[in-house]
């Protein structure tokens, strides 16, 4: 079972859908992420997305260090009933879910933009479809936002797309059990002319 690691809803425990269709993340990789982000970024006030959000683990543990609005996109019925009660478990009042495809999602309107982003692909993803994901992202990120994806760690570097500045190679790959993190900031092109 996973649970809160740090904030305010510290130590509650989280249900996780049955079955193979999601793979939590470790507490171990949850709390180098979320140590780097803090540190480095900050946390405190901002607009999250967490895509392919399984349980909501990811988004849910924004919340709880001081995260503001938080978005966990999840396509999966039996995840999105987890994240329901997940939300409730933790108790935020700018967490919501939006039950449907990432795709879907990344294809409508954008509401908000989003300071940080993390993004949880199936392992078995191709890295052509994360980075058309990470394109269609672009539209809904604010200047400077942190976008963070998860892969299995002996998987093809993500190729980011035009717009994202990747983070120095220390800091942009970091390995963790079977997971890695790759982070880069998004830094729109200016579009003024001179």
């Amino acid at each position: 079972m996973t649970r809160i690691i740090a904030g305010q809803a510290r130590g509650r425990k989280l249900v996780a859908p049955k079955g193979q269709d999601t793979r939590p993340t470790t507490d171990r990789a949850k709390e180098a992420l979320f140590s780097s982000w803090t540190t480095r970024f900050g946390l405190e006030g901002t607009k999250v997305l967490d895509l392919f959000a399984g349980s909501g683990a990811l988004g849910l543990e924004a919340a709880s260090r001081g995260a503001g609005t938080v978005v966990l996109v999840e396509h999966n019925s039996k995840a999105v009933e987890a994240i329901e009660k997940n939300i409730r478990t933790v108790g935020h009042p700018d967490v919501r879910v939006a039950p449907m495809k990432v795709s879907t999602y990344l294809a409508g309107t954008p509401g908000v933009l989003f300071d940080r982003v993390i993004a949880d692909p199936p392992y078995e993803l191709a890295g052509e479809a994360v980075t058309e994901m990470l394109e269609a992202l672009r539209a809904f990120l604010a200047p400077g936002a942190v976008v963070t994806v998860e892969r299995y760690r002996d998987d093809e570097e993500t190729m980011w797309p035009e717009g994202y500045e990747v983070l120095q190679q220390k800091l942009k790959r970091r390995i963790h059990g079977i997971a890695r993190f790759d982070t880069a900031i998004f830094e729109p092109a200016d579009d003024a002319e001179d």
